[in-house]
């Protein structure tokens, strides 16, 4: 529709560290119930462009607007459009002393005002979404790396957001634990989770993205549906990246 309210839009998104400049102009847009995958080499500025959309990185120019409101006014309540917007990080950022279901409650009475009961009884929903409806009394050190990333983002979920960003959610993860992991974002994805999501698991992007977002020293080279970034590249550095990604094996190694 194309009177639609874009769940975010980014327009001209500049955003240097001192003389280093992370973030070249960039544009792009995000549907409501869609699912974006950003791919690209490690430092092409992937998971500053996140953190520039929910305002932990500021951006240095341009602007960034989720569901219409434009994150970098000054005068916005920023807190309040953060409580909209989920983050889930590649590490899992768990109270380590707190066990599964007081991780899941603490915010939810703190900032959202929820009462002990309503707080607990959400957390159990979201940590059965996730396949941990048993773990609710164990402590983070009790559990792997993937059930410890699924709490984070049941966590993320008790907190009701419209929008779910995940920064290379499974990159901490032992290769047998990154599908289940994978397994719950597909879950999402389906029930029509909006989602931006920074990821090497390109098998994912194919399945699962709307969008599939390249980028590379700061700027987004190549857009487009899956099958035609992932499957069709246009451009020489999509597809030298994508062979090495896809195909090691199969590249020369560098003179």
């Amino acid at each position: 529709m194309a009177d639609m309210t874009a769940a975010i839009e980014i327009q001209g998104l500049h955003k240097s560290f001192g003389d280093v400049e992370v973030l070249r102009g960039i544009d792009f847009t995000v549907a409501p119930g869609e699912v974006v995958c950003v791919v690209g080499p490690s430092g092409s500025g992937k998971s500053t462009l996140l953190r520039c959309v929910n305002l932990l990185e500021e951006p240095t120019s341009g602007t960034v607007t989720v569901g219409g409101v434009d994150m970098t006014d000054p005068d916005i309540d920023l807190d309040a459009m953060r409580r909209r917007i989920g983050m889930v990080f590649q590490q899992f950022n768990l109270f380590p002393h707190l066990n599964v279901l007081d991780n899941l409650t603490i915010a939810q009475r703190r900032v959202l005002g929820r009462g002990r009961e309503d707080a607990g009884r959400i957390a159990r929903e979201n940590l059965a979404k996730v396949g941990l409806a048993d773990r609710e009394d164990s402590f983070p050190a009790q559990l792997s790396g993937g059930q410890q990333q699924r709490v984070a983002i049941a966590r993320a979920l008790s907190m009701g957001p419209g929008l779910m960003l995940f920064d290379e959610p499974t990159s901490a993860l032992d290769p047998e634990l990154v599908g289940d992991v994978l397994g719950v974002m597909r879950t999402l994805a389906d029930e029509g989770m909006t989602m931006l999501v920074v990821t090497h698991e390109m098998g994912f992007a194919r399945d699962v993205a709307d969008l599939v977002v390249f980028m590379d020293e700061g700027r987004v080279v190549e857009e487009g549906a899956p099958e035609d970034v992932l499957a069709r590249p246009r451009h020489p550095r999509t597809k030298a990246f994508l062979a090495r990604v896809l195909h090691p094996d199969a590249v020369q190694p560098e003179a």
